[in-house]
């Protein structure tokens, strides 16, 4: 799935393959209740600057960006 989010339109086309790819792959997903999504969005947003320090980015998540959008709703859908 292509995360390199710069704008809305990218970020509209984000969320639709992650749209379909629930659709498609649930098994694949570990939050499928909106109610399980959106406690993991919020641990996830609490915990983004762990992923982005594992993963030797230079982004700052403080500063909202298209990208920590993305980046928050992808981890939300496999944060445990």
């Amino acid at each position: 799935m292509d995360t390199n989010i710069t704008d809305r339109k990218s970020f509209i086309h984000f969320l639709e393959l992650l749209h379909q790819h629930l659709q498609t792959n649930p098994q694949e997903w570990e939050n499928i209740s909106l109610s399980d999504f959106l406690e993991a969005m919020l641990r996830y947003t609490e915990d983004i600057d762990g992923y982005y320090k594992n993963t030797n980015q230079a982004i700052n998540a403080d500063k909202a960006s298209w990208q920590v959008f993305a980046d928050i709703l992808k981890g939300a859908s496999i944060y445990e």
